[in-house]
């Protein structure tokens, strides 16, 4: 019976080194660890998404079905990307480039941020404030930022003042028109059991009115550095002594359309970075927040 037992034991040790475990199944691991596995898998597919195109581009282009004067090519912006790092660009450094167009962006995504949900909040619980003021900020906003751009650049040059004052316009309307709803979608009960309290004017609305909006507040700063970043481009564009707008246009004015494009690839990765901090600042300013639910799972 002994060595029936042995026998029995021994087979089973031999298959189960034959055949090791199966992966542990999605539905015994934690939500941590779902999340995560979702996140690289995700990750993996763009990366393929984007390999597939780069690779069919540039086979297109050695097919001649594509021409690289007006439309550039993979291996072409990648030299000139090399060639700006290692060798540096007719304008300086690289470095210095990305740093200038950094700085002004970050300058106005700031003050129009600060600016936006300042004004937002005050006329949105200030109704006299709103209207007085409506006609105005609606007159403001119907003028072409490209306009905006030229009169900053005549009136202040083509330093970084005209750069961060397109930032700061751009910046400004998204950032006030989202503070500005939040602050007319807080709870009226709330406010009202908060002067029932003997809350002041100014303690509602920094205890109540302010954190309700602030998830307003936070989804108008996802599209907002953008349109800093497009800011201090495009006031580059019209007139700058450095800065990877004036790359751009460096290479438009040489027909390098691969110099068009590696200053647009620059300016992607300054763009995703720049979402990717602000979404972990998000998650880290909500922490209160109860996760949303979709599907009976929750959404990490």
């Amino acid at each position: 019976m002994m060595d029936t037992h042995a026998s029995t034991s021994g087979s089973m040790d031999a298959l189960a080194a034959q055949f090791p475990p199966t992966e542990v199944p999605d539905s015994t691991r934690t939500p941590r660890q779902r999340a995560m596995r979702r996140r690289l898998t995700l990750a993996g597919v763009r990366l393929a998404i984007l390999a597939a195109l780069l690779v069919t581009w540039q086979l297109c282009v050695n097919a001649k079905i594509v021409d690289p004067f007006f439309w550039g090519e993979p291996t072409g912006v990648w030299t000139t990307l090399h060639d700006w790092v290692t060798i540096g660009t007719a304008q300086g450094s690289l470095l210095e480039q990305i740093l200038t167009t950094l700085e002004e962006a970050v300058l106005g995504f700031a003050i129009g941020s600060v600016l936006g949900v300042v004004c937002g909040i005050a006329l949105g619980r200030v109704r006299l404030l709103s209207e007085l003021f409506a006609p105005f900020l609606k007159a403001a906003n119907s003028i072409p930022r490209i306009i905006l751009g030229s009169i900053f650049t005549v009136a202040f040059g083509f330093g970084i003042q005209s750069k961060v004052m397109l930032a700061v316009v751009l910046v400004f309307f998204g950032v006030f028109f989202n503070a500005f709803q939040g602050a007319r979608e807080v709870d009226r009960n709330l406010i009202a059991n908060a002067r029932l309290l003997g809350a002041s004017r100014w303690q509602v609305t920094k205890d109540v009115v302010l954190p309700s909006a602030f998830t307003w507040i936070l989804a108008s700063l996802h599209i907002s550095f953008g349109f800093a970043l497009i800011g201090a481009l495009v006031g580059e564009i019209l007139g700058a002594n450095k800065g990877l707008g004036l790359l751009i246009r460096s290479s438009q004015n040489n027909f390098d359309m691969n110099g068009v494009l590696a200053g647009m690839v620059l300016v992607a990765v300054i763009a995703l970075t720049a979402e990717g901090l602000i979404t972990l600042l998000e998650r880290r300013l909500l922490r209160w927040r109860p996760p949303q639910m979709h599907g009976g799972a929750a959404i990490e």
